[in-house]
């Protein structure tokens, strides 16, 4: 019988279950999205059982399309930073799961701030900045909101885990509580020199490390399948990583210096620096990775909050365009943006500024402008803010970057790929499947197994659909980049 490998790829709005075979092709996928909760202005949560729900259904739809028998391995990919913590005994979460995007703990972080030593040991021991966007403070919250959390968290009796802990435990029945080195790198409680938990950092948020999972590398037999529906006992689930590490590994950039950009909601970029952790001068976040083996490596990273948000924010709200596939066209019709700049920073901005309070500005407009232009600089936008990224990577590494390979649905944009490789002044590589985040977790766990035999062996499975060069002269190039650094300080 033809063995495949089963990716579990649980995102912020759905979850997706994909088969993959031994050439790294898709055979079959299904998908289920979940509500999304925003009880107060800037929180978001999910409920924990919707996403369980929405993974178990999408394993049952995909296994009736190839027989269940066939599934050598599992791996898993998820959300990063989203807190789940339930009930030991009963398995059920005491509260809804904190989503990375909640901003509830954002007056605690600004408290912390001011502690400058404190702050100074984070960034040392994490490589993160001290945000709401991790998980510590959002545990803090359940244990101190929830009646009778923090008694029975200290007591042993709670369980915390990052989503894809969550799902390991449900996939094993309730016997395994475990993480991997990339989700617990961005709890902001996991020393990433040691590879541990770190006992200043629970005490800082007031943690009990009892409530904690075990970490191992991401390429490892974490534990196995319980019978659920047609998924059968005893499938070993032996890859496990964050979505960005994920996407970095199934782009193949094993090795120190190879970089990739992730296009989605929001824009990521990192770049693998090897057994060597590069903390960041320059306003990125030093994390963990994988290497060829599946075992720990640092990474420099960058995020942009909106990304491809931003054409779905011309499209939904101000209805300037019906399908954000009509964006290319729309953006090529014209000769050049006419002078009109996009920063989206409809939640403030990331990495390199990291200013929560600004918002987000729309220059240049004359009454020549036209939808053409409104879209062209929303698909700009994202290409400026990868190349602040760029930049702030290659003078926190020394490295002139020779190439930057790109995934992502906004990947699929041509006028895109090559504006980027134009503003970059740099080749950039797209591969012939976009859903790399799966497919790394995919490769993750046959690697772990022995489906694929080695890194070399997945490299042959990579396959390049295009690569776009620079053909911007570099006087044009330069106004462009001035023109939005200016956009920038008017936000």
């Amino acid at each position: 019988m033809v063995k495949y490998i089963l990716a579990i790829d649980q995102g912020t709005t759905g979850s997706r279950a994909i088969v993959y075979d031994k050439f790294g092709k898709k055979i079959a996928s299904a998908y289920h999205e979940f509500p999304q909760y925003f009880p107060k202005p800037g929180w978001v949560e999910h409920n924990p059982l919707d996403i369980w729900r929405t993974v178990n259904n999408s394993i049952q739809k995909v296994l009736k399309t190839v027989s269940p028998s066939s599934i050598q391995a599992i791996g898993i990919t998820n959300q990063r930073e989203t807190t789940v913590v339930w009930d030991k005994n009963t398995g059920k979460p005491i509260y809804n799961a904190i989503v990375w995007q909640c901003r509830r703990t954002s007056t605690r972080c600004e408290l912390l701030k001011k502690h400058k030593s404190a702050v100074s040991k984070i960034k040392k021991k994490t490589g993160l900045k001290v945000d709401a966007y991790f998980s510590a403070t959002k545990i803090e919250w359940i244990l101190k909101n929830v009646p009778g959390a923090r008694k029975k968290a200290v007591a042993g009796e709670l369980l915390f885990g990052t989503i894809d802990t969550w799902l390991l435990w449900k996939l094993t029945g309730g016997k395994v509580h475990a993480t991997d080195y990339t989700n617990a790198s961005r709890t902001l409680l996991f020393n990433i020199e040691k590879l541990e938990w770190d006992p200043y950092l629970l005490q800082l948020f007031n943690v009990p490390a009892k409530i904690l999972p075990e970490v191992h590398p991401s390429a490892h037999v974490f534990g196995y399948t319980v019978k659920s529906g047609v998924l059968p006992a005893h499938i070993p689930i032996s890859g496990i990583a964050g979505d960005q590490q994920a996407g970095l590994f199934g782009q193949t950039c094993f090795e120190s210096g190879t970089v990739n950009c992730t296009y989605g909601t929001g824009g990521f970029v990192l770049f693998n620096t090897g057994k060597k952790k590069v903390t960041s001068k320059y306003g990125l976040l030093t994390t963990v990775g994988c290497d060829a083996k599946g075992q720990p490596a640092y990474l420099l990273e960058g995020g942009v909050y909106i990304a491809g948000a931003a054409i779905q924010w011309l499209r939904d709200e101000l209805k300037i365009l019906k399908h954000a596939s009509h964006s290319e066209k729309m953006a090529t019709s014209i000769k050049d943006n006419g002078g009109v700049y996009f920063v989206p920073a409809f939640v403030g901005l990331g990495a390199p500024y990291w200013k929560e309070n600004v918002r987000g500005l729309i220059t240049g407009i004359t009454r020549g402008t036209t939808r053409n232009h409104f879209v062209r600089a929303a698909l700009e936008s994202i290409c400026f803010q990868i190349k602040d990224l760029f930049t702030a990577m290659e003078k926190d590494s020394g490295i002139d970057i020779k190439f930057l390979k790109v995934d992502g649905g906004a990947a699929e944009n041509n006028f895109l790929c090559q504006f980027q490789a134009d503003i970059l002044n740099t080749n950039v590589i797209r591969p012939t499947v976009i859903e790399t985040t799966s497919l790394g977790a995919a490769y993750l766990a046959g690697l772990t197994v022995g489906y694929w035999k080695d890194a070399e062996h997945i490299k042959r499975c990579w396959k390049k659909d295009r690569e776009f060069t620079p053909v911007m002269e570099k006087k044009m190039r330069n106004h462009y980049y001035k023109s939005w650094k200016n956009a920038i300080r008017k936000t």
